[in-house]
Order: structure tokens, then C-alpha cells, then sequence
């Protein structure tokens, strides 16, 4: 009896598996449209995309071995402006991440907002991913700017924002962050340009779209 339990469990999962590997697929595909649409969004080229995800992976290579136990440091990067945050345990370490940091070719700037202290709970940084993600939210709500520009990372409560943006969506970006429950303090780390840039280059980005494929015909039956 045991063994028939054993064979119909088998053919039961064997069935599933189809189904199941169409809702991988179907997530797969749906993180990488997102991905797709948020990169066609972005101001920056693609070019400078990817140097910015190659220059985070190299930041993080930078901490000394010897501190790496010790520190908590998180690298963000856009538009080749690294922001640092997380904790470490005194100044000598948050100076000396800095300092390797500078050292990687194409950084333009540098912000240095380790804390000096002990390293986050899990908890409390489960807390500031609900905060950014609230911010996000509230961002997408106002329908005055693009969320897709504004970059928002949460370390101990602070909300750090970056971006390439105008005056009017630097304004905007700020006063939806600090009226967001949870903020501690926001810190503006957005790259500000003029309106004709911020105008010229999203006409860039839509102008580098590939023509969007053709609808396919439908045959009734």
C-alpha cells in the first residue's frame, strides 16, 4: 500500500511539473520585462549603467580582508557617484573603505555615509526595505515625476536619494521622502540639471527605444 502512496505522489509531482516550470518561467520573464522597462527609463546611457554595476561589484571587492568581519558597508552607484552606506566600527575603517573606493577609475564622487557603530539587525533593515519601498510608492503616487529617476535606498532610517533630475523633481523627490512615516532624515545626494537637460535627455532615451514589434494577425474560429 505504501508503495502505491509512493507511485501516485510521483505521478501527481511528474504532472505538476509543466506547470510549475511555467510559473518560473513566467516570473523569470516578468523580472527581466521590469528590468527591460526600468533601464528604458533610466537617464542614464546603457553604457553608463552597466559601469555603474561593474564599479558597485568592484567597491565591495575594495573593503581590506581584515575588515570585512567588522564593517557592514553597502555601495551605490549612479552616474558614477558612489554613495557608501552601512556601519563600521570606527573612523580608521569608514576613512580607509573611502579611500579604496576613490582609488577605482571613473568615480567622479565619492559620499562617505558609513555609520560608526554596530552592524544593523536583520529586523532593522527589514524595516528600512519598507520604507523605501513606501517612498517608491509614494514617488509613483504623486504623478509628478518619473519614479524610475529618483534611485532610494534606507540604512538605520535615513533615506538617501539619488538621481539625475531638475530643481522641480529634486523638490518633490525630498518632500515625499521626509513626509514618509519611518524617515529619520533624508539625505540628498540627487544630481540637480537644468531643465533643458533633464528635456534632452529623455528625448535621448526615447530616441534610442527600437521600434516596437508588430502586432501578430488573429484568426477566429
Amino acid at each position: 500500500m505504501q508503495k502505491i502512496k509512493l507511485s501516485l505522489a510521483a505521478i501527481v509531482m511528474i504532472a505538476a511539473l509543466p506547470a510549475l516550470q511555467g510559473c518560473v518561467e513566467a516570473a523569470l520573464l516578468g523580472t527581466a520585462a521590469a528590468a527591460s522597462v526600468m533601464s528604458a527609463h533610466d537617464r542614464r546611457s546603457t553604457g553608463t549603467q552597466t559601469d555603474d554595476e561593474t564599479t558597485e561589484w568592484k567597491a565591495n571587492q575594495r573593503v581590506p580582508e581584515q575588515y570585512k568581519n567588522q564593517a557592514h558597508a553597502n555601495f551605490t552607484v549612479f552616474n558614477r557617484r558612489v554613495l557608501i552606506t552601512g556601519e563600521v566600527p570606527n573612523e580608521e575603517v569608514k576613512s580607509t573603505i573611502e579611500s579604496e573606493v576613490r582609488k577605482l577609475e571613473g568615480v567622479r564622487e565619492v559620499y562617505n555615509e558609513l555609520g560608526i557603530g554596530a552592524a544593523t539587525p536583520l529586523g532593522s533593515r527589514s524595516n528600512d526595505s519598507f520604507i523605501t519601498s513606501k517612498v517608491k510608492a509614494r514617488l509613483v503616487d504623486t504623478n509628478q515625476l518619473s519614479a524610475n529617476h529618483i534611485k532610494v535606498l534606507t540604512e538605520r532610517g535615513i533615506v538617501f536619494l539619488m538621481g539625475i533630475v531638475n530643481e522641480r523633481e529634486a523638490k518633490v523627490a525630498v518632500a515625499v521622502a521626509r513626509t514618509t512615516a519611518g524617515v529619520v532624515k533624508v539625505v540628498n545626494v540627487l544630481e540637480i540639471v537644468s531643465d533643458d537637460e533633464t528635456r534632452r535627455l529623455d528625448n535621448q532615451v526615447l530616441g534610442s527605444r527600437s521600434t516596437p514589434p508588430q502586432s501578430a494577425p488573429v484568426e477566429n474560429r
